[in-house]
């Protein structure tokens, strides 16, 4: 059973567990299970998404219950005055605030802007050996990106050379073999942890908040983070 954050007579949202796909897709033919289709048989309607994640990325996922409402909602996120919030853990330890401005190309071939703030939460390090290091260190940000491209966020970590632990292929083969040897862990280490949007219909602002998944919370307390994983 998904888990629902939000539900009233227009939208539902759920917390979309790592590895399920948003919706059927040519590039990924190696599963029938897919978030749409889940959740209409769960709720017994049809369901329509308003956004995506990536299948390995978990967290606050949104769907309009009729089709009339897409179109507003969509605006909302093409003129970015949708508000989201990820946590994800990363390589190395970053600065302690930072913006990313670096435009990226979309699957088309077309250079967009591209704009992420972050702030580190937490950083730890560990008697692990990696390459020439004796230890491993590791960073939790929050990101909020500004623009919403695809794989931003991964892009734009990787651009800094602080790769999303799990990232493929933009992150650090090195690291995901390290995780998937020693930890068994082979998911993307990248949570959307809040959406917050103008309801069309109630015209108010809505603000929907996904605890971490199981695996993500495993390897928070695996590398040593002790920052609370809570909304503040």
């Amino acid at each position: 059973m998904l888990e629902i954050l939000y539900q009233d007579s227009h939208l539902i949202a759920i917390n979309k567990p790592h590895g399920l796909l948003v919706h059927r897709s040519p590039i990924a033919t190696n599963t029938d299970t897919y978030a749409v289709q889940e959740l209409r048989n769960q709720i017994g309607q049809h369901v329509y998404p308003i956004h995506r994640l990536d299948r390995k990325t978990s967290g606050v996922l949104l769907f309009a219950l009729n089709k009339e409402l897409i179109t507003d909602l969509m605006v909302q996120f093409e003129q970015h005055s949708v508000s989201k919030i990820y946590w994800a853990i990363l390589r190395g330890y970053t600065d302690d605030v930072g913006t990313i401005d670096y435009a990226l190309t979309n699957d088309k071939g077309k250079t967009q802007e591209a704009v992420t703030h972050y702030k580190t939460l937490d950083r730890t390090e560990i008697a692990v050996p990696f390459g020439k290091h004796p230890t491993s260190r590791y960073s939790l940000v929050e990101a909020k990106p500004e623009t919403g491209r695809m794989h931003q966020l991964r892009k734009h970590f990787a651009h800094i050379l602080h790769p999303i632990i799990g990232d493929r292929p933009h992150g650090c083969n090195k690291q995901n073999k390290l995780f998937l040897e020693k930890w068994n862990m082979n998911t993307m280490l990248l949570h959307a942890c809040s959406l917050s949007f103008r309801h069309p219909i109630l015209s108010r602002e809505i603000q929907i908040q996904a605890s971490p998944q199981p695996e993500f919370l495993r390897m928070f307390r695996t590398l040593g983070f002790k920052h609370p994983l809570g909304f503040y």
